[in-house]
């Protein structure tokens, strides 16, 4: 089976909010949080090759042989029992790596939206989310996007339980980029010593998630658990986040396991001016909620 090229876009999320549950017999943790798409993205140039097998090159980093992407083929193949050609993917990130962006999901429900186009099947839910079990956590809910990979849902369970929510497309977030990367494993294992001590994040209920969202940025209550103790470990997060607030940003928190830093704004004047004042100090960049 031949075909064209094809390229498509896995787009960043953000998480407004994001509560860890303590850690599950299984080694998974439960989350609450909202996840929201953002105009950042990588793209995946797809074309097809002779060799049975999914072959990834990277424009700006080694991968490893087993990454989200030849996991998310292996499964494709294996769910579908049908003989998919062997492709070769051409990565051209836009996403940083190691910010809590959700990067490496993305591309792994990218690949399988452009796998169905090129084989004409289309995967029912649980099939999708089989997928998303043998790649990663995130993965659930860029399966559950629509078919342009954008859109934004609650999220629960280890993050395979996904409401999806109508987007706001309103929102102006300033994303700040530490020079220090975060470690989701060590984000997770440092959790996992914070509730040991008897620590907690007070974090506003899961049920009041989506009425908070739709609320005004100067009104978001929303809390992140990984915050404090990827601060703590890696100061210039915590920099980054007094930062936005000395500027004028009224809801400012680090998005995932970190280490990204955003800054939410309802006004893209009010967006640009901070940006525009960080920049001379912090790599910064302006998104949008899609």
């Amino acid at each position: 089976m031949m075909f064209d090229e094809i390229r498509v876009r896995a787009y960043a999320k953000i998480n407004f909010g994001l509560k860890v549950l303590p850690r599950r017999k299984d080694g998974f943790h439960n989350i609450e949080s909202v996840f929201q798409t953002i105009d950042l993205y990588d793209e995946l140039v797809i074309n097809w090759q002779k060799d049975k097998n999914c072959l990834v090159q990277c424009n700006s980093m080694n991968l490893p042989l087993k990454n989200t992407l030849t996991l998310a083929y292996e499964a494709f193949c294996e769910i579908t029992r049908i003989d998919v050609p062997g492709i070769k993917v051409d990565l051209i990130k836009g996403i940083p790596s190691g910010g809590g962006l959700g990067g490496g999901s993305s591309d792994a429900a990218a690949l399988i939206r452009a796998l169905q186009k090129v084989t004409g099947i289309t995967l029912s839910e649980s099939e999708l989310d089989y997928i998303a079990s043998k790649t990663g956590s995130d993965v659930f809910f860029f399966m559950h996007c629509k078919e342009d990979g954008k859109g934004c849902a609650l999220v629960s369970g280890r993050g395979e339980v996904i409401k999806t929510i109508p987007s706001r497309n309103d929102l102006v977030l300033v994303l700040v980029f530490p020079d220090e990367s975060s470690s989701t494993k060590e984000a997770y294992a440092l959790v996992d010593e914070m509730i040991a001590e008897g620590k907690d994040v007070k974090c506003p209920a899961f049920e009041e998630l989506e009425q908070i969202y739709m609320k005004d940025t100067s009104e978001w209550t929303f809390r992140n658990t990984f915050t404090a103790v990827i601060a703590q470990k890696l100061p210039s997060v915590g920099n980054a986040i007094n930062e936005l607030k000395n500027v004028g940003c009224c809801y400012a928190e680090m998005s995932g396991s970190g280490s990204t830093v955003f800054g939410a704004f309802t006004s893209e004047l009010q967006a640009e001016r901070c940006c525009n004042l960080l920049d001379t100090s912090w790599n910064c960049k302006l998104v949008r909620t899609i």
